[in-house]
């Protein structure tokens, strides 16, 4: 990761932007952007964070990896919320991997800075519950969806989830990444994408997956992504 160029804009990350005005400015002092490229490891299992991170363009997917090195997407943030949670829940370390699936900008905060925010008890801590109620929602809907749903549902669910984060129509990914994301072969993944770019949901050219009709993934999709959308909806409207 590097220090960006770009002005700094809170107001991109919808968790920040929630914060009232006056609240939102006492804290721009304690803020800073940075640039994650694609793949970069915010932090490993058990390790400990220096900063808070509040993607506005970036996606961050939480990864277990086991024993064997096979990996799996538990859930992801982007501009919708928050990376390292455990920071302001006392886990005091991560209890999974945290990797940047989509390339882009995020704030960070300072690990120190955030815990003493949130001690004050004010609209900042309820957010940030709020926000750990509807990733834990997202963390249970994908255990059930991985255990009960199809391989194109899941991709379905996981590419509108990523789609709701980012301000564009186009996700940068390979079938392998996605294969590991999802915990599946990646034959698995290729027949899936192949047949929602045979409907006309996609385009998928080396790497590039361009979302062309958005209603189609969600009527392919399985009942789990509404689920998570509703939930966080109703936490952080």
């Amino acid at each position: 990761m590097r220090v960006s160029s770009k002005p700094l804009d809170a107001s991109k990350n919808r968790l920040l932007a929630a914060l009232p005005p006056d609240e939102l400015e006492r804290l721009l002092p304690s803020f800073q952007q940075i640039s994650f490229s694609l793949g970069d490891v915010v932090y490993e299992f058990s390790g400990h964070l220096d900063y808070v991170y509040f993607p506005i363009t970036a996606i961050v997917s939480l990864l277990y990896t086991m024993e064997n090195g096979a990996t799996a997407e538990m859930g992801l943030t982007g501009n919708d919320g928050v990376v390292g949670i455990a920071l302001f829940m006392g886990g005091g370390t991560m209890p999974n991997r945290a990797v940047v699936q989509s390339a882009g900008d995020a704030i960070r905060m300072k690990a120190k800075v955030l815990q003493n925010e949130f001690a004050l008890g004010g609209e900042f801590q309820r957010l940030l519950l709020r926000y750990t109620q509807a990733l834990i929602t997202q963390i249970s809907q994908t255990a059930v969806c991985n255990r009960l749903h199809s391989v194109e549902q899941q991709l379905c669910r996981w590419l509108l989830l990523s789609h709701d984060r980012v301000d564009t129509d186009e996700l940068i990914m390979t079938q392998e990444l996605i294969a590991d994301m999802l915990g599946v072969r990646r034959e698995g993944v290729t027949v899936a994408a192949g047949h929602l770019q045979d409907v006309g949901a996609i385009s998928y050219v080396r790497g590039r997956i361009h979302i062309l009709d958005r209603q189609k993934l969600e009527e392919t999709a399985c009942e789990c992504y509404r689920v998570v959308k509703d939930e966080f909806d109703r936490l952080l409207g």
